[in-house]
């Protein structure tokens, strides 16, 4: 890459931040995202070939952000959603005299936002984020003996791979007779009713702040005065004997460290299933359960000699190795075998161990001395914009199905993002929405970004490729800059564009040719943030079926030398 290539992108889009900053709020992402205005530009439109591609099992080991749920999608179907994770003791090598637990709950914080806090009470009110659904799951908790490998290829330095569809194994290694740790059947944010179910086979993914209050003389929770107070989470009261055992009446040595812990505790499995009489909806969330602990509240003695008896706590936290387990049904309505040679109608985006879509530009072309890229060259074509519009087929995607914030345009062929993420200094106050000139947010007819908190829906979404395009045109795929080669891309949805990460395909697929050597491209990686997305689309192709109108182009704005 030429340092003059890079010294005027860097200016042109320091120039667009400042004219950004000037005409609108930055902070107020649905207020617009960026003008349409071209005056005096000459436009051309080109063909391209897009098309679908499932997945299959994916890699979903450590994953930044885990779902965790059932949801029955109103158009791609079922999923359930369940966890694996391994457990560490925040410390190691306790000292235990004569302990007796008073109480042992785990929480792991939501995704979420401070609404406002009541000055009288002292209690507030939160908004959650990432959960998809209103209904109950049911859920377990149980003593996992499955034993995390590391891999021998890396001198065992990093985790084997584990993929979404590997829950039969984690099924068969549940332990401790299969006993639900989470046994308790009481409400959790009213604890005087019982027969509630609410932390088991009734659970919901609520809004509500947990308290904690304080006892009275006879050692009883009067519920009356809060002792304290934790942002909405999973709350679940666990097994009381269970911990005993397993803790506190270790073998010798199997709390010493970590290492030795993790294999005489293997972890805890967190299964899904859907809840009776929730089984046409339920809920989905997202959690970042490296933020989870569990707490063990007992009463013990100092020391040795001296008989007072003091509260303590014994925290395990649950930032270990996971694995996140998924059952999709991945239903595609209209879905036909991709069409690689005109193109398929509709794109399926799904995220998980969906499908995503693969995209040639200049009508599948590959060849770097095409006759549009040549006739561009040679008229010496300024490139001032290029982007790529997908329409969202409404008729097939529906009203009330929710829809990814956003998707995400990269370098199939290198697995890496295109040259306009990286030139994109654009920020947001929601990080989700920084790059957005690059683009790739949902948006309405008018081209101002949805929130779908408030009811809103999409129409389209619109990805920005000016650097991309301009290289290919100046350069030609000549090695001056090693950018400049036309590159097979995907589309895919994604959690948060930021995060560029990928992880392996369980089973690898071919498509037809690299973007030079006219052999076959074998893909085996795919965005981890596409992983982590539990939702969907359903785009207008490139199919000549599809009205132009609708129909998937590469626009190109320009101006020539006089």
């Amino acid at each position: 890459m030429k340092f003059n290539f890079f010294l005027k992108s860097f200016i042109i889009g320091l120039v667009i931040i400042l004219i950004a900053s000037c005409d609108r709020e930055i902070n107020e992402i649905g207020s617009g995202i960026v003008g349409d205005e071209h005056y005096g530009l000459n436009v051309q439109h080109f063909d391209v070939l897009a098309y679908n591609q499932d997945l299959g099992p994916v890699q979903t080991n450590d994953l930044p952000i885990n779902q965790l749920g059932y949801y029955n999608n109103p158009v791609f179907g079922k999923t359930k959603a369940s966890l694996f994770t391994q457990v560490n003791l925040a410390t190691v090598n306790p000292t235990f005299y004569s302990p007796t637990i008073d109480s042992v709950y785990l929480y792991v914080p939501y995704y979420g936002k401070l609404v406002e806090t009541n000055s009288d009470t002292g209690n507030s009110t939160y908004t959650l984020d990432s959960i998809h659904g209103n209904g109950k799951i049911n859920l377990g908790v149980y003593e996992s003996d499955y034993d995390i490998t590391y891999d021998a290829s890396s001198g065992l330095q990093q985790l084997s791979k584990y993929y979404s569809n590997q829950k039969p194994d984690f099924d068969a290694k549940i332990a401790n007779s299969g006993v639900k740790l989470n046994n308790d059947n009481k409400n959790i944010f009213d604890h005087t009713a019982p027969d509630d179910n609410s932390q088991n086979s009734q659970f919901v993914f609520s809004e509500k702040q947990i308290l904690f209050y304080k006892k009275d003389a006879s050692g009883n929770a009067g519920y009356t005065d809060v002792a304290s107070r934790k942002a909405p989470g999973m709350f679940l009261n666990l097994d009381k004997s269970f911990f005993t055992n397993k803790i506190f009446n270790a073998p010798a040595g199997k709390l010493y460290n970590n290492s030795t812990f993790n294999t005489y505790f293997k972890g805890l499995y967190f299964k899904v299933d859907e809840a009776a009489g929730s089984a046409d909806q339920g809920t989905l969330a997202m959690m970042n359960f490296s933020r989870g602990v569990v707490t063990i509240v007992y009463k013990d003695k100092t020391s040795l000699t001296d008989a007072t008896v003091i509260r303590k706590e014994l925290n395990i936290n649950l930032n270990g190795h996971t694995v996140n387990l998924l059952e999709n049904d991945n239903n595609y309505p209209g879905y036909v075998p991709p069409i690689t040679t005109y193109g398929d109608a509709n794109l399926y985006l799904k995220g998980g161990n969906g499908s995503m879509a693969v995209i040639d530009l200049f009508n599948g072309d590959k060849n770097d001395n095409s006759t549009d890229l040549n006739a561009m060259r040679d008229n010496k074509w300024l490139i001032n914009e290029a982007n790529l519009t997908f329409y969202i087929d409404k008729s097939k995607i529906g009203t009330t199905a929710p829809e990814p914030n956003r998707i995400y345009l990269y370098d199939l062929t290198h697995n890496r993002p295109l040259l306009d993420l990286y030139t994109d200094y654009t920020t947001s106050t929601n990080s989700k929405y920084n790059k957005y000139i690059h683009g790739g947010i949902l948006l309405d007819e008018n081209s101002v970004s949805v929130k779908q908190a408030d009811g809103g829906r999409g129409t389209k979404y619109k990805i920005k490729i000016t650097n991309y395009i301009r290289n290919l045109v100046k350069y030609g795929g000549s090695t001056v800059d090693k950018d400049s080669t036309n590159v097979r891309l995907g589309l895919v949805v994604t959690e948060n564009i930021l995060n560029a990460g990928i992880n392996y395909l369980k089973n690898p697929f071919v498509t037809s040719s690299t973007s030079t050597s006219g052999t076959s491209l074998t893909t085996k990686y795919f965005p981890i943030m596409s992983v982590v997305n539990p939702l969907g689309t359903i785009l207008y192709g490139s199919n000549p079926s599809v009205p132009i109108d609708k129909r998937l182009k590469l626009e190109i704005y320009y101006t020539k030398p006089d």
